[in-house]
């Protein structure tokens, strides 16, 4: 299955579970300094070229052929996630938040941070709009210092998940090993229904103190991986993430690289993209192309 999660780059990055795929950008092309390169990002594995392909077949063979799993730049959903949650799509979310005991310093974030999150969600998104639906609030030390495909992961998932495919669950907790998260994509949820969701950490929410991770942008990052988008370096120069306006992207960005090319010739680096690594302060758009996507993943896997 593919997961997406993310972790703590650094020159070598030792596979978890799926693997990481960031490589540190090239100092010829970026500003970001080795104490930058450090600091922690989102990071999944590579789908392969054939994990790809099967993927766009099987969205094409779902659909009789018709549409482009990949969006177009020609979609009417505007590119700019500005004045978002106006979406046609309404997502009940269920945030489950998992502490270890009483007070935010334990995990247990007060409720205003949780509609903090749902509504950076809303100012994201332009397709869908996302609607807090429960809250639950679980102490339990093991599950709040999870790892990646761990068994205190499919324990609070099973336990705590609610809904079918088109509603999204979101787990709040420390979360081993450096990660600010992970999620899964809508094509794995057949497979594994119970796993589906999207897993951040606690100090990522918007007033966080995981600065400049703070603004809630993780949970973003994430929720466009389970509506069907790839990180932006995905397909690197050749492929990329297999939208047709998003700029190619050879390696991820870190920071706020402005300028940064790393793939000449076919536009400057998407550094601004939710799908990126790059800051908080950083991200503020999606494509038409991945609005798109997003659309066409979302009612192919999740309604």
């Amino acid at each position: 299955m593919s997961r997406a999660t993310w972790i703590l780059p650094s020159l070598a990055l030792v596979a978890l579970f799926v693997g990481c795929s960031a490589e540190p950008p090239e100092e010829a092309t970026t500003r970001e300094s080795s104490e930058e390169v450090k600091k922690p990002k989102c990071g999944t594995k590579n789908l392969t070229d054939a994990e790809m392909d099967a993927v766009e077949k099987d969205v094409k063979d779902k659909n009789n052929g018709k549409g482009k799993p990949s969006g177009s730049s020609s979609a009417s959903s505007s590119s700019s996630s500005t004045g978002g949650g106006g979406g046609t799509v309404t997502v009940n979310v269920w945030f489950h938040v998992i502490n270890q005991g009483s007070g935010i310093a334990n995990g247990d974030v007060p409720t205003s941070q949780i509609n903090g999150q749902i509504a950076v969600l809303n100012a994201s998104y332009t397709a869908f709009s996302f609607n807090l639906a429960g809250i639950t609030r679980t102490t339990n030390a093991a599950w709040f210092n999870m790892g990646i495909n761990s068994s205190a992961e499919q324990a609070a998932k099973s336990t705590l998940r609610v809904g079918g495919a088109a509603d999204l669950n979101i787990y709040t907790a420390n979360l081993g090993g450096g990660l600010l998260g992970w999620a899964t994509f809508p094509q794995d949820y057949a497979g594994n229904p119970s796993d589906d969701g999207v897993v951040i950490l606690y100090t990522s929410l918007p007033g966080g103190s995981e600065v400049p991770y703070d603004e809630g942008d993780t949970a973003t990052h994430e929720v466009g991986h389970w509506v069907g988008l790839y990180h932006t370096f995905q397909g690197g120069c050749a492929k990329g993430d297999l939208v047709d306006d998003t700029p190619a992207e050879k390696s991820a960005a870190f920071g706020c690289p402005v300028g940064r090319n790393t793939c000449q010739g076919l536009g400057v680096d998407p550094i601004h993209n939710f799908m990126d690594y790059t800051d908080d302060a950083c991200m503020f758009e999606f494509t038409a192309g991945q609005v798109a996507r997003s659309q066409t993943f979302f009612s192919t896997y999740r309604q």
